[in-house]
Parts: C-alpha cells; structure tokens; sequence
C-alpha cells in the first residue's frame, strides 16, 4: 500500500471515529508537523488525541501520533470557558525514507469554550526517536477542533 492510500484509510477512519463518538473533536494542527487533529475525551480530565500529518522538516514525511492526555483545569484561571493545561505520553510514527518511531511527552493548552463546540490549543511536544537510531527532537503546533 502507498503512503498516499495509507493516509486516505487513516483519515477516513478519523472521520467516521468522530461522527460516531460523543467527545470527539476533529481539526487542524498548524506548525510541525500540519494536518488533521483528533480528540477523544476518556473521562472528565483524561483523553485520546492522534494526528495524521505531513512534517516540513529536513525531509519531508508522513506523521503520525497518538498521545494519552492529562488536564488540569485549575492552573489556569479565566472569566469564560476554560484553560486546562495538559501533559501526556505518547508515540509516533515519521513515514520516510528511513522512517522513525519515538516517544512523544506532549505539554500544552486549550481554550475551551463555554457554549461552542470548539477548542483552541497550543503545544510543544519534546520527542525521543528510539527506531531506527536514539534521537532527541521537538515538535510545536498550534490548533483547533470541532466537538461531535
């Protein structure tokens, strides 16, 4: 199978995965790497979170990722909606030439409206690739998502 064809069957999959659940957000992730974001809520202060994405970095590759988030809704305080900050764990796939899995810690924000189905987020995700080769990088982005 192509990458091509790989990231359709993904998509797709993310597509359905969210029409189906109750809170699941689909989106966009801007920065590095760019593409399509989604958010599926475990609990009141946990979630899923995953990403099909195209890395502009020195090479060009496919990326994927998929975290387990933590949220802590009270560091942060705000008149409307809220601001958790939120860490996790994760992993990650860079489809290239010689193609690479890592760990991913993500640590971010996310502004969730009072009476909107939306969020706005911002992360930096400190990375250590362990396939094929240990490596320390950094990803950053920022986003937004529809809740279904």
């Amino acid at each position: 199978m192509e990458k091509k064809q790989i990231l359709i069957v993904i998509i797709g999959l993310m597509i359905m995965t969210g029409l189906a659940a109750q809170n699941t957000g689909l989106g966009i992730i801007v920065g590095e790497p760019t593409g399509i974001s989604l958010k599926y809520w475990t609990g009141e202060l946990t979630a899923l979170d995953g990403a099909i994405a195209w890395s502009f970095g020195k090479k060009d590759a496919l990326h994927l990722h998929g975290d387990m988030l933590f949220h802590n809704p009270d560091l942060i305080k705000v008149s409307q909606g809220s601001l958790p900050v939120y860490y996790g764990i994760g992993a990650r796939i860079r489809l290239e030439d010689k193609s690479k899995l890592g760990v991913r810690i993500p640590v971010g924000i996310a502004y969730q409206f009072v009476k909107a189905p939306f969020d706005i987020f911002l992360e930096i995700v400190p990375l250590l690739d362990l396939v094929p080769a240990t490596d320390f990088d950094l990803n950053g982005a920022i986003g937004v998502r529809y809740y279904f």
